[in-house]
């Protein structure tokens, strides 16, 4: 037995420092739990007991998604304790948009070999995110696969089971023309479009995480990493009383591949460019990369992360209660009738 394990640790894998890892992360984990789970992290599965949470006619609402090469940035920065919030929000808004509310959370976590300081740092954020999302982080898997990762490297997957009752599942089928749209600010990238955002500001503009830019009032690496918003209190407090026809989460695709998802057949979406202020993150990579608008909108959420298509007689009521959850809340536009004789879905003033 200590022949074959001493092996497989000579091949990259070591088996002690994976069990030393669930242990250092025990109690970080067990401190998300909220009432349903049944299990401790290390077994084979997770546990979590739904009940029927009040509803008439529960429905599971699942989502998986990870953080792309966001993790580079977080690699060169040296800071892995903030990674775990974007996968929990990338997960997690995702399934808010079908009314959802998150009840459990599963991560996946690789690399050549692990790190017990980094992986723990990952956990972390996570477990913070889990929190932020009032969801429980129940398990997982810790993989080591040498050969198939660079040193130093890892990647990350996120996995979050929500539930709804089937009545009122969000799905854009009462989206309706005249529907006001509105958006709630993001924090910043978010977790998309980092590939051409390492692009810009690291090979073509040669800047260094601790490089301060004036314009964002802190350096490289602290704008880069900004988490991604989990917008789970503030929707899930406004649907228990309030109604709202379509929800979208802003991520890869930007306005431009994203709305048209919720949108009913004969539906376009028209969004008016300067009703939000736009962060400057985007204004200095637009520019600085030479980016044209109709890409930015493509690829980035522009400071809009999530979006709620509502009546018209609800808009001000709803801007208000966005405001009292800690939201800033804009509204940015209006669903009108679709082009006939074209697949145009979203039209955004002076860019498409």
């Amino acid at each position: 037995m200590t022949q074959s394990s001493s092996k497989y640790s000579d091949a990259g894998v070591d088996i002690d420092k994976g069990n030393l890892f669930v242990s250092r992360i025990k109690s970080i984990v067990s401190e998300t739990h909220r009432r349903g789970v049944l299990t401790d992290i290390g077994g084979f599965s997770g546990l979590f007991a739904i009940g029927n949470e009040d509803l008439k006619n529960p429905v599971l609402v699942a989502s998986t998604d990870g953080v792309g090469t966001k993790l580079t940035v977080a690699k060169l920065c040296n800071k892995h304790d903030t990674i775990g919030i974007d996968l929990v929000a990338m997960c997690v808004n995702d399934v808010i948009v079908s009314g959802a509310k998150p009840l459990f959370f599963l991560d996946y976590f690789s690399s050549s070999t692990l790190d017990l300081d980094v992986a723990t740092e990952v956990v972390r954020g996570i477990a913070a995110g889990c929190k932020l999302a009032h969801c429980s982080l129940i398990g997982g898997e810790t993989a080591e696969m040498p050969g198939l990762y660079q040193p130093g490297d890892y990647d990350l997957a996120g996995f979050v089971v929500g539930i709804n009752d089937r009545n009122a599942i969000i799905d854009g089928s009462d989206i309706r023309v005249g529907n006001k749209i509105i958006g709630l600010a993001s924090s910043g990238i978010h977790s998309n479009g980092y590939s051409l955002v390492r692009k810009v500001f690291f090979e073509e503009l040669k800047k260094e995480p601790g490089d301060f830019i004036e314009e964002f009032g802190c350096t490289v690496g602290e704008e880069l990493l900004r988490p991604t918003r989990i917008y789970v209190d503030s929707v899930v407090n406004i649907l228990r009383h309030h109604k709202i026809n379509g929800l979208v989460h802003i991520t890869g695709g930007g306005f431009i591949d994203n709305i048209p998802r919720i949108l009913p057949v004969g539906c376009a979406a028209h969004i008016k460019k300067d009703s939000w202020p736009i962060l400057p993150v985007f204004t200095y990579l637009q520019e600085k990369g030479g980016i044209t608008v109709t890409e930015m909108y493509r690829t980035y959420n522009m400071g809009i992360g999530m979006m709620a298509i509502v009546s018209e007689n609800r808009v001000d009521d709803l801007l208000h209660q966005f405001r009292a959850l800690g939201e800033q809340p804009y509204v940015i536009g209006e669903i009108r009738p679709a082009q006939s004789g074209t697949d145009i879905r979203v039209v955004i003033d002076g860019v498409c």
